[in-house]
This record gives structure tokens, sequence and C-alpha cells, in this order.
């Protein structure tokens, strides 16, 4: 996924040099298994007047034509000519016509081997390596349609409540001329929006595949998406029926915070509502709406219990609000690395799903260091896809079941505003947990770290609520306190069983199975977790004594809480009892996190002590990468 804006210094041309790489690489790809017709001894007419070559020609010269056509598609990503790329069918045509004479001439060796390969990934994948996404925060469409109204004198765009934004959406929309003058001066990260619909308008769908929304919250933020792609689609074409080459990208908001997320099926119907956008997603996409569910910073809002239960909401109403309009939906999951952002077995998660949410299709983010771990071999890629492809079967035709009793809604609504209100006590109103923080764990020093897409914090000033969710679950990782995973948990857990709810949450975890998988992730992360390891952060880190070491006490106390909930609600008699297997590996790693971390904390004092230390730098970096790998997860 591109995402906009996340180094500064490159903007909008990243957006055209991954593109470049990415078709050249494919064409190189192709060109490898482009030999199919050198030894060919016969003719075939078809062939020959399909590449448009010279009747003299030998059956050997069809070869270069085809490789004219692939180096053409990395020619035009580089210098950017000519403007009509070479299309799938450009390629697949002539592939397929040697297909077939290479059958009728008996040389189905070479027909059925390399051949065949070809022709499959030009089929499936086009002609570029693969399809990339564009990502950008709703903040900065709403930022760039201020620049332009203020400009026409139109007022202030994000001054309009939602229905004046949409009747002027919907009214640009349907015409046939520019809103946005050519000659329109803006500031620089103005341009640079108009920039990126402009270079994503001449890539088109043949290289980009999606464009997110992040921070997504009502219908405007789409359309105001398809507004800036019309009018780029103009620039490019210069004529409203011609569209740009490759056609348009679809667009798919990304609800992410809990509020956006218990919104999102109202924003879904609002949006779905409005005869143009269903027009247009019927005639342009097929009649099919993808929606992105954020795990990361829902459960930076309000823990990962309450995170878990407003997801499972949202999927359900969305997938409500697309069926009113006979429209096909498919989930886009952001899911981390880790159980803090949405992270965990890939079987598990499928079929813990809502019931009709997974349809056949299905897309999930895979992080960066779970992409190595994931389809770094082609074995385990392989067993990553029979993975993929049995849980989407197994959820499209054999649905998940929904809640036995309808009390058990009532009772996890009860659970999650516990939860909630734990966590957000203990996170956003303790005055002393952001230091805290900051001292105990190596928040500051993940800077050194090149890791993530995007800057550690949406403003450079703020505490907790501006922090990204990498770096805060990252950073109580290597303390193998795990916190974001499991914090507010036992609070709500505890609360229900108080209230004499224990053999209804017994039965919740053996006959529901979103229940069952987040009480399973909940006691996984939590075998994980080493409450004296972070012990002895506090204990070499923290400077105050008083009040601030106290919040540690609190937290390792809230951990054990949290233990004793989850198995009382499993059955099981210690954690991961049911998972041999997962013990062991996690029993057989202890040998070499251990010594890392208490490597780790001495290197952090020493560090803060001499910050400009190149060689403590090192072995930090060194420690917090063992960790990671350790802990198997980084964010």
């Amino acid at each position: 996924m591109l995402q906009q804006k996340s180094v500064p210094r490159y903007g909008f041309a990243r957006s055209w040099l991954v593109v470049i790489i990415n078709s050249t690489e494919s064409a190189s790809e192709e060109l490898k298994d482009n030999t199919w017709n050198q030894t060919v001894p016969q003719r075939n007419t078809k062939l020959h007047h399909s590449l448009a070559l010279p009747a003299q020609l030998p059956s050997g010269a069809d070869l270069p034509s085809c490789t004219e056509c692939t180096d053409g598609e990395s020619q035009f990503r580089i210098i950017n000519l000519p403007r009509n790329p070479s299309r799938p069918i450009d390629f697949w045509s002539p592939c397929s016509c040697g297909y077939q004479s290479l059958q009728s001439c008996g040389s189905t060796v070479l027909a059925d081997g390399r051949l065949a390969d070809l022709i499959r990934r030009v089929a499936i994948f086009g002609m570029a390596l693969m399809k990339l996404d564009v990502r950008q925060e709703s903040g900065r469409h709403t930022e760039t349609l201020d620049a332009v109204t203020s400009y026409l004198d139109l007022g202030v765009y994000s001054e309009w409540d939602e229905e004046k934004k949409l009747d002027f959406l919907t009214k640009e929309l349907k015409g046939k001329r520019p809103l946005i003058p050519p000659n329109i001066e803006v500031a620089a990260d103005v341009k640079e929006v108009l920039d990126t619909f402009k270079v994503a308008a001449e890539l088109g769908s043949d290289s980009l595949g999606a464009y997110v929304i992040s921070m997504a919250s009502n219908a405007s933020d789409v359309l105001a998406v398809e507004l800036l792609q019309k009018d780029a689609r103009l620039t490019v074409s210069g004529d409203l029926g011609r569209p740009c080459p490759g056609g348009t990208l679809r667009v798919v908001p990304l609800f992410e915070t809990v509020k956006d997320l218990q919104e999102a099926g109202s924003a879904i119907r609002k949006l779905l509502s409005i005869d143009w956008y269903r027009d247009h997603i019927i005639k342009n996409h097929n009649g099919h709406q993808e929606v992105m569910v954020g795990y990361s910073d829902s459960g930076k809002d309000a823990g990962r219990f309450t995170a878990a239960w407003e997801l499972y909401k949202a999927q359900e109403d969305v997938v409500a609000a697309c069926n009113e309009f006979g429209i096909k939906v498919t989930l886009f999951h952001g899911r981390g690395g880790s159980i803090g952002r949405g992270g965990g077995p890939t079987y598990l998660a499928i079929q813990s799903q809502p019931p009709g949410s997974v349809t056949g299709t299905l897309r999930s983010t895979e992080q960066g260091e779970m992409v190595q771990a994931k389809f770094g071999l082609p074995q385990t890629a392989v067993r990553q896809l029979e993975i993929y492809t049995t849980a989407v079967l197994l959820a499209t035709l054999r649905p998940p079941h929904p809640p036995r009793d309808p009390n058990w809604r009532h009772l996890m609504e009860d659970i999650s505003r516990v939860s909630c209100a734990h966590y957000r006590r203990t996170v956003y109103e303790d005055p002393e947990f952001i230091t805290y923080f900051q001292e105990a764990t190596p928040q500051a020093e993940l800077g050194f770290l090149n890791i993530g897409s995007r800057p550690a914090k949406r403003k450079p000033s703020g505490g907790i609520s501006s922090l990204r969710a990498i770096p805060w679950v990252f950073a109580w990782t290597q303390t193998r306190l795990v916190l974001p995973a499991w914090l507010g948990v036992g609070a709500g857990l505890q609360s229900a069983m108080d209230a004499g709810h224990g053999e209804e949450l017994r039965a919740m975890y053996d006959e529901w199975p979103f229940f069952q998988s987040t009480v399973d992730l909940i006691e996984m992360v939590t075998a994980k977790a080493d409450a004296p390891t972070a012990a002895r952060y506090e204990e070499m880190l923290v400077a105050a004594p008083g009040r601030r070491r106290a919040v540690g006490g609190e937290l390792r106390r809230e951990l054990a809480r949290t233990v004793r909930c989850v198995l009382a609600v499993s059955g099981h008699s210690k954690l991961t009892a049911h998972n041999r297997s997962l013990r062991r590996l996690i029993q057989s790693r202890l040998a070499y996190l251990n010594p890392m971390n208490m490597l780790q904390v001495e290197v952090l004092r020493r560090l803060r002590q001499d910050d400009d230390n190149r060689k403590l730098r090192d072995v930090l970096l060194i420690t917090i990468n063992g960790i990671a790998a350790g802990m198997r997860n980084t964010g």
C-alpha cells in the first residue's frame, strides 16, 4: 500500500517510482518466460496476423514482437511514452495464439509448460507484478476541498454540515465540467494531494487497486475522493467521455476509531442511498463495495476487548447496509502483526467473523515482519494460501454461528463497557501513566529504527492519543508486558463473574466462535507476557519512586487478574494448556529472550545518560530486533 505523506521528502513522486519498479519487474519476469517460440519450425498464419508481422518472417520472429510489447510497458512506466500502454489483452492474445500454434504442430510439451504458466500469470496479474493501493487521511481531502472552495469563493468546505457537503459533492459529480481550475494556486500540501490524483489517473486501475481513505467517518469522505478522482480524469483525458487508461480506482473508506466503527453502517447506508453513487458502483465496480475496518486505533482508543466487540458489530451493520441496497461487499481487515493490533492465527480470525461477512471474498493486511514469516519461503507461502482459501471457503459455505442466546449480546455490552472504562481510566486519565510509559519502555528509542510506513506520531506533540498504534504496541512488547492486548479484559470479565454470569461466560466460550477466539487470543498473549521482566525495566529506568512506580505494580496485578479470569472462562488449568505445541514454543524461546531483555534494559539505562553513543545505539537496535523476533511480532 502506498501511504501518501508518510515520508515528506518523497510525496506523490514515490507512487510513480514504486509502480515503475513494479511494472519493470513484472515485464522482466514475463521476458524470462517468453522463449517458447524460438525453436518452433512451423508458422501460424493467425499468430503472424495478430502481431502484424511481414509474411516472409519465420516463426521465430514472433518472439521479438511480444518482447517489444513487454518492453513498451516498461518504457511507458519509465518515460511516460506513449500514454496508451500495452493492455494485458495485448500481451495475452499473441501468447494464446502461440499456445494454439504449438498445440497444432504437436509441441504440447512447450505449450503446456512455461508458456501455459505465462498465460495464466498475465490473465491473473495483468501487466503489473501486483496492484498497489493508495492511502491518504480524510483530513487531507477536506483540506484540499477547503482550498478549492475558498479559491472559487464558494465558502469553506470544512465548515459545512454533512448534508450541505453531500449536496455540493453530488452536484459536482453529476456535472460534466471540472471543478478545479488548472491554474489554481494552493499550498504545497494541497498540491501534493492534487498531484497524487493526477498520477493515479495516469496509472489507472491496471497498476493501482484501491484508494483507501484512513480516518473515514462520513459518506462525504468517500464522495470527496470520487470528486477529486473525476477532476483528475478530466485533466488527464481532456474529455469526460474518454476515461483515463485502465479506469478509475475503487474508493475504500477505512473506519478506525471506536466512534467511527459505531457509525460505519450508517455512513454506508447514507452513501448507498445516493443515486449517483449507487449507479457508479453498479456500472464501474460490478455492484461491489469494499469497506475497510481498522484494528489498531480502535484497540488503542478503548482496549482490545472493546475494540473486538465494536469491530464485530460494525461488520454486521456494514453487511446489513449493503444487503439493503443489493450491493455486494468485501470487508478489508486492517490487522497488525500483534494481538493488540488485531493480529493472530489467520484461520481462527476468519472463522470467528460475523455470519454473512465472508461471502467468497476477503482482504486482509499483512505487516512487514509477518510477510517475511508467512510468505518468506515457498513452502510457508503455499501453506498460508491454503489457510486463507480453506478459511474463506468454510466461512462462506458454513458461516460461523451467531450468539445462541440474545442475552449474550447484552452481556458483551456490559463487559465491553467495564473493560473500556478501566482501560481509559488507566491509560488516559492517570496523569502518571504517560511518564511511566515513556520511562519504562524503549518508546523514545524506537525512533532509531526504520519501522512502519508512517511517523511514530500523528502530531509532533501530544500524549498517547497522538501516538500511532505501532510504537504503542511495540514498546510494550519489548518489555514483555504486552499491555495493549489485555488491559481492561480482566476488569470486564471479573465484573460479569461477580454479577453471577460465570456459567454463561463458559457457555459463550464453548458455543460462540467469536467469543472463543477473543478469549483464546488473550490467553495466548498473556502466556507471552512476563511480569518480572517488566518489573526489571521499571526498577532500572523509572526515575521517581512514589506514585509513578506504583503504576507498574498496579499493571502487573491487573495482568495477574486477567490471567485468572481468562482461565476461569476457558476452563483451562493453565495458560495454553489446550495447545502444547504453542506452550513448548514459548518456553523454548525464553533461553534467548531473557538475556536479551536484561541486556536491553542495561543498554537503555546507559544510553539515556549518553544518548550520542553510537555503539550503545547499535547494541540497542540488535536487542530490539532480537526481542521482536522472539516475541514473533513488532507492532
